[in-house]
This record gives C-alpha cells, sequence and structure tokens, in this order.
C-alpha cells in the first residue's frame, strides 16, 4: 500500500511505515512540505504502520529550510509548537535514517523522531545562527534535552555541521553505521519496533515528553493513567501468554 503527495511518500513494508522525502534537490522544508510529511506521519497507523520510517530519497535528508521561499504561501511560517505536537504526537515509534546533510529544520524534523540512525558521512547540525537566524522548529529545546545546556548551546551558538560519531557520544544520535549499511540497519529497528507491543510504546512515548517537558513528578501523576491502556491491551495479554509458556530468563513479548 502507498499514499503519495508532491514530495512525500508513504508506504507500508510489512508492519512498518516508510515515510520518504522526495523533494529535489534537498528536501528543502517550507510550509506545503512541513503539512505533507505531517500527513504522512498521522497517516501511517490507519494504513496499517505499528513503526515509522523517516528517510529520504534524495542526496541528503534534508539540507534546512527553503530561504527563497520564506514570505510566500508554500513557505508560511509555521506554528511550532503545533507542528512538533503532531510529529512527536504520533502514538507509534518512529526512526529517522539520516544520509547526507541534516541541517537546520531538516535535523530538527530527525529530532522530532524518537531515534535518529546516521549513516557514518552524515552532518549534522542546526545552522540558522550562520543567517542571524535561531532554530524555529524547536532544535535547541532538543539538543539540549538530549545534550545538556552547554552542548546544546555549543550546537545552535557556534553553527557547525557535526559528525554523527560525536553526536552519538553526547547522545543526539542513537547509533553510526556504515553509509551502505545505513537502510538496512533503520530497517531493521523498524521491524523490531513494529513486532512491539505497541500500546506500551505509545505509553512510554507518553511519559517520555511529560517527563521532557514538566518533569518527573508530574510523569509519576500520569502514570496509572497511562498505564490503564496497557493493562487492557492484547498485547499484555500475548506477553503474559509468552511468559507462561516460556518462564523467565525469556524474551516475555515475542511479537506478531
Amino acid at each position: 500500500m502507498s499514499d503519495t503527495s508532491d514530495h512525500v511518500r508513504l508506504e507500508i513494508d510489512g508492519a512498518v511505515a516508510v515515510v520518504t522525502m522526495a523533494k529535489p534537490p534537498h528536501n528543502l522544508l517550507n510550509g506545503a512540505f512541513i503539512d505533507q510529511l505531517i500527513g504522512a506521519f498521522e497517516s501511517a497507523a490507519d494504513a496499517g504502520g505499528r513503526a515509522i520510517l523517516l528517510r529520504s530519497e534524495m542526496k541528503h535528508f534534508s539540507a534546512g529550510a527553503d530561504v527563497d521561499g520564506f514570505g510566500s504561501e508554500d513557505g508560511r511560517s509555521q506554528d511550532a509548537a503545533a507542528v512538533l505536537e503532531r510529529l512527536e504526537g504520533v502514538p507509534l515509534p518512529t526512526i529517522a535514517a539520516v544520509h547526507g546533510l541534516a541541517l537546520g529544520g531538516g535535523f530538527e524534523v530527525a529530532l522530532a523522531c524518537d531515534f535518529i540512525i546516521c549513516g557514518a558521512s552524515a552532518r549534522l547540525g542546526l545552522v540558522e545562527a550562520t543567517l542571524g537566524l535561531m532554530p524555529l522548529l524547536g532544535g535547541v529545546q532538543r539538543v539540549v534535552d538530549r545534550a545538556g545546556a552547554s552542548r546544546g548551546k555549543e550546537i545552535a551558538m557556534f553553527a557547525r555541521r557535526h559528525d554523527p560519531v560525536l553526536l552519538e557520544k553526547w547522545g543526539i544520535v542513537n547509533v553510526v553505521v556504515a553509509d551502505d549499511e545505513l537502510g538496512n540497519a533503520s530497517l531493521s529497528w523498524a521491524r523490531q519496533l513494529a513486532t512491539g507491543p505497541n500500546v506500551s510504546y505509545a505509553a512510554i512515548k507518553r511519559l517520555a515528553a511529560i517527563t521532557t517537558s514538566e518533569g518527573v513528578r508530574a510523569a509519576d501523576v500520569v502514570q496509572d493513567e497511562a498505564a490503564k491502556p496497557v493493562w487492557a491491551s492484547q498485547d499484555l495479554q500475548t506477553g503474559m501468554t509468552a511468559y507462561a509458556e516460556t518462564g523467565p530468563g525469556t524474551a516475555i513479548f515475542q511479537g506478531r
């Protein structure tokens, strides 16, 4: 199954919703492109996806914003909070597979995913300060959340293009693989997540988001509420059945 918009393609590979960015030449972001990306993420579950893999078929993941489009209807200013809420609010686990450049808004889109896997030659950075701007899609907040205030300010203020191995050490990138292994490695992660307990994953994402924005105590307050759909899920019944059959010390949830 596939759903195609002008520059974003949604295809289902098994239980993985593969969202492919394909806006020549470098996936430069404007309002229409971001709307299409959000639409693909929000359509993934209804299309049969249980995990989302975001990738690019262009030379770069995304080289940033379409500066020439600023001020036009397609390049209209986005409500950053609304964009991030919709991208991050998708209950499915999300993975960004990054090759080439992920700069400015492109890096910010990757940061809105749960996991980032990079090819070794990728370069990532919040480069807006070189134009006298600041990151406008939550990049500062998200690198600070992942790497701490000092590193986050370094990334945003110096506006360098960073080696992904360094960003992995800083806790911003999850895994760095050889360039020719990026497709298989990212799809493997997505397939593993797609066979997992998605109701549990949605609760984990919710608690992690609350912890990031409001603190541990706020997440503690909604812990029991977040767990209610987990207790009622078929995923839990599958896991408990597997546990009863195999006993402790083995994988409890075997997936679907």
